[in-house]
């Protein structure tokens, strides 16, 4: 009957372990992510709208940031 209850301890335990490292790993994994790809903001929008040739407005730029995040679900 000990062991039984020795090896749902065990379990229960790496389960535990298992959970927690699973977090740390995907943690850190995002966040050199969004360090090599940050999110687009307007003043990477606003870079991207000159390097095409186009003289971005503020209203442009509002619309542009509106419909990305729209698009996203947020």
């Amino acid at each position: 009957m000990s062991t039984t209850w020795l090896l749902i301890l065990v379990g229960v335990l790496a389960l535990l372990a298992g959970i927690a490292l699973g977090f740390f790993i995907a943690r850190k994994y995002m966040m050199s992510y969004l360090k090599k790809n940050p999110p687009i903001n307007e003043q990477m929008l606003r870079m991207m709208m000159m390097q095409m040739g186009q003289k971005p407005s503020q209203k442009k730029i509002n619309q542009m940031m509106n419909a990305m995040n729209k698009q996203q679900g947020k």
